[in-house]
């Protein structure tokens, strides 16, 4: 057991923790990050899992990485590549019909179902990336925070809040509508408005219901979809990628970017407890007796596992610790790895080709979502699944051995809440579902790792499995993320600070919260970033 001092310590190598740690070191701060696990990561890791198979054991496709935050840590030169799809998705029908999608693609595919949607589909991009582009100016940015005390405490807010408004403002009144109907709608009422073929609307409805435990018709479901649209690959936007090594290539380069600048990452380090004196934090227990004692102490963990677990409850305000408590996580994801003898051959689409580099949607309309949403209410998963599959191994051969390959599925829904004794048989579903629309795929599998949501609770502290450690639903969005007056990443223990995705903008591998909760605690310590 030792002691040791640092400036800050940092709970969690995963990719916010990691993009925290670089900006906070950057400024010429002292930082150590303490790993539970064995490697660096989170759940932004390639590991393998059937022998001379790897994937991407969670996190599985890139586009949500910020430019910015690739550009300061300079990701490329420490190892990343990101090679985009050559289709961004490929959706087999159950009538024999497909649909592509992609740059130059999608409008001619859209019209063999619909001329009146493929005429509209230029007028709907429009429209959703002008509420997309002042969303994206803010995901670098706190929002607005409330705030106790005097005017000179509230000052930097409302300039924050002004800013906003004035955003908002400039809008026209259809820009206006459009931002409060993708707030508040479900994606089944913005796309129903829009179109009229379930192809097209099935393509932007699954976005709506990624790593969500609802509906398409679930309320706010349209900010799920509207959170996926915010990213870029190689400087185009809306693209998708694969970064080549696979996820774990991103944490491991943001390591190596850290490690250049003096960041102590320590591996199997569980910490224990945050270690509190009068009422302040100042450091970390590990379970195996180590103190770190620092000046900050900032989070990447879920915000439940923080307070539930790792905080002493007399240092905590009742009220926030209680709001925490109800503070909503769960998802319906089901994640899965499967070692491939051969591709998949579609009936759809027979044969190889570039549809197979795409994200491969098995969710023929938003109605079927639906349906997979209250089966798995009802029955703990849905007998119908939707599933999405991703086969990495075609633009990166590193994956696997020379004419195999290895595919990502991500599939819902199952209850956050699924039993480890029903894996096998979800498991086995998803797996047949695939096998329907590919003769043979079931045949051709020779490994899998499945992953329900207590699994991913486990392995990564994804609360009920949730992707993005807490529902983007409106209640926990924005200056009400996680707690409403606790958006500017400072918890309610002073020296404490939330960086990872329950914090603002929220989900996916971004980078966004770690940079922002950076700027954050770097201000509150009197250093420039």
């Amino acid at each position: 057991m030792t002691t040791t001092t640092t400036d800050v310590v940092i709970l969690g190598g995963g990719h916010n923790g990691l993009v925290c740690a670089f900006y906070l070191a950057k400024a010429g701060l002292k930082v150590t990050v303490l790993e539970r696990r064995h490697v660096v990561g989170g759940a932004a890791v390639t590991e393998e899992f059937h022998p001379g198979f790897r994937n991407s054991t969670a996190s599985y496709t890139v586009s949500l990485l910020n430019p910015k935050v690739i550009a300061d840590m300079d990701l490329p030169r420490h190892g990343l590549r990101v090679v985009e799809r050559r289709v961004s998705n490929f959706l087999p029908l159950d009538d024999g019909r497909h649909l592509l999608a992609g740059e130059g693609r999608t409008h001619g595919e859209v019209a063999k179902f619909s001329a009146r949607d493929a005429e509209r589909l230029p007028e709907y991009e429009r429209r959703l990336e002008v509420v997309a582009s002042i969303l994206r100016d803010w995901i670098l940015r706190s929002p607005p925070n409330l705030t106790e005390g005097g005017w000179l405490a509230r000052l930097p807010e409302l300039a924050s809040a002004t800013a906003l408004a004035r955003q908002g403002l400039a809008l026209d009144v259809e820009g206006r509508r459009d931002l409060l109907d993708l707030f508040a709608k479900s994606a089944g009422d913005w796309l129903d408005g829009w179109f009229e073929s379930d192809p097209i609307k099935a393509l932007f409805g699954f976005d709506s219901i990624v790593g969500a435990y609802g509906s398409p018709y679930s309320p706010g479901s349209a900010y799920v979809l509207l959170h996926h649209v915010f990213g870029e690959v190689n400087g185009k936007k809306g693209v998708w990628g694969h970064a080549v090594g696979g996820m774990g290539a991103i944490t491991q380069a943001m390591a190596s970017a850290c490690a250049e600048l003096g960041v102590e990452i320590r591996l199997d380090a569980p910490v224990a407890e945050v270690l509190t004196e009068k009422g302040r934090a100042v450091g970390a227990v590990t379970e195996g007796g180590d103190i770190v004692r620092a000046r900050a102490v900032v989070s990447n963990l879920h915000p439940r596992l923080l307070f539930e677990r790792l905080m002493d409850d007399a240092v905590v305000p009742a009220d926030f610790r209680a709001r925490i408590g109800n503070y909503q996580s769960g998802s319906g994801t089901f994640r899965m790895n499967v070692a491939l003898s051969e591709l998949p051959n579609f009936t759809s689409l027979p044969g190889q080709g570039d549809h197979l580099t795409a994200g491969i949607i098995i969710a023929p309309s938003m109605a079927y979502m639906d349906r997979a949403h209250a089966s798995a209410r009802l029955d703990g998963w849905s007998r119908e699944p939707i599933v999405e599959m991703l086969i990495p191994s075609t633009l990166d051969d590193s994956l696997a051995p020379p004419g195999q390959h290895v595919a990502s599925l991500f599939c819902q829904h199952v209850s956050p809440d699924l039993a480890d004794e029903h894996r096998d048989t979800v498991a086995d579903l998803m797996i047949d579902t695939v096998d329907r629309h590919a003769p043979g795929f079931k045949a051709s599998v020779i490994g899998r790792l499945a992953l329900g949501p207590r699994d991913l609770e486990r392995r990564f502290g994804l609360v009920g499995g949730d992707i993005f450690h807490g529902r983007l639903t409106l209640d926990q969005l924005f200056s009400a993320r996680p707690v409403l007056g606790h958006a500017d990443h400072r918890m309610p223990v002073p020296g404490l600070y939330l960086c990872g995705s329950g914090a603002h903008p929220g989900g996916g591998v971004t980078g966004a919260p770690g940079h922002n909760a950076a700027r954050a605690i770097l201000k509150e310590l009197g250093r420039r970033s």
